[in-house]
């Protein structure tokens, strides 16, 4: 069973995160290991505080208007081995181990299982040439 690692972050590191008018930030999950970007969801300055103090992701749901912990309800969960903010502050990534099936709500291990192109269009993205 992976177990969860937090991540030390300084006030300043956490005042360079730059929100959207609605006070949310893009976060961008790959996995460790294949680097196969797993999904893309929505964070919060609460939800990126609790995913750095947790070793677990934490998300904002914008459909539900409420925070969602990955795996909670899935077993699907995503262990946080490191964490990035990108040159402008506005995207986060987080490297992580994901256990279970995957990450997608799908069944599948990666929300971006879809190519476009007719050759390509059900084929997972790393599978495609």
């Amino acid at each position: 069973m992976p177990v969860a690692t937090p991540i030390a972050v300084s006030a300043e590191q956490l005042d360079t995160v730059r929100y959207d008018a609605n006070g949310l930030v893009p976060a961008i999950v790959q996995e460790e290991g294949t680097g196969q970007v797993l999904m893309m969801a929505w964070m919060n300055a609460e939800s990126l505080q609790m995913t750095l103090a947790e070793g677990r992701t934490v998300f904002w749901s914008r459909s539900r208007q409420e925070l969602w912990r990955k795996g909670d309800t899935s077993g699907d969960r995503q262990f946080v081995r490191s964490a990035y903010y990108d040159c402008d502050g506005d995207t986060l990534l987080f490297v992580v181990e994901q256990e279970g099936r995957g990450a997608c709500h799908t069944g599948e291990r990666s929300c971006f299982f879809r190519a476009f192109g007719p050759d390509d269009a059900d084929r997972p993205a790393d599978e495609t040439s």
